[in-house]
Parts: C-alpha cells; sequence; structure tokens
C-alpha cells in the first residue's frame, strides 16, 4: 500500500516500463472528462435559451392581450360615435335601405 500510494506521489509510475498502459488509462479518463464538460456547458446553454424564449413568449402574449384589448374598446359604438363627432359627422336617423339590381337576361 506504501508502495503504491509513494509511487503515485512521486510520478514513477508515469516513466516506468509499463507507463504506456498508464498513460492510455490517463488519456481515456481525460477525454471523458472533457466530454463530460463539454455536454454539462451545452445543457447550460440551452437551458439559459429556454428561459430567455420563455420570458419572451409571456411578453409577446402580454402585448397581444393589451391589444386585443384596445381593439376591443375601439370597436365600441360609444368610441366611434366620439370619433366621428370629432370629426363633424354625425349618425344617421334614416335606417339604411337595401339596393337591389335585376339583372338583364
Amino acid at each position: 500500500m506504501r508502495k503504491g500510494v509513494s509511487h503515485i506521489l512521486k510520478g514513477t509510475f508515469l516513466v516506468n516500463d509499463d507507463a504506456f498502459k498508464n498513460w492510455r488509462m490517463i488519456l481515456f479518463v481525460s477525454s471523458l472528462a472533457f466530454v463530460m464538460i463539454a455536454s454539462s456547458h451545452s445543457a447550460d446553454k440551452k437551458v439559459h435559451k429556454m428561459a430567455r424564449l420563455n420570458n419572451e413568449a409571456k411578453e409577446l402574449r402580454s402585448e397581444f392581450v393589451d391589444g386585443r384589448k384596445k381593439l376591443m374598446e375601439l370597436k365600441k359604438e360609444s368610441v366611434v360615435e366620439l370619433k366621428m363627432k370629432e370629426k363633424g359627422l354625425s349618425i344617421s336617423e334614416i335606417p339604411p335601405t337595401k339596393i337591389k339590381v335585376k339583372s338583364q337576361k
């Protein structure tokens, strides 16, 4: 046990005759760690992008509701009547009539 720990602390396991086996394992573990870190960063980017898109969707939904509310307010007969009075127009006292056109055959 002491011998193994002292070899690791001194680093002699990297320069021994069978060091190639140790280097392969170190490179394999290092590459796995690199892949794991890259995957973690990619997942974090996706989470941040999803949060940003959710906030943007909420803002757009809010703008849509505000616009729809303003449109409904402008479509009211009383609002249309006031706007017409501002321009000098008034509501007709005579109801509209249908005009029928007979086609000549």
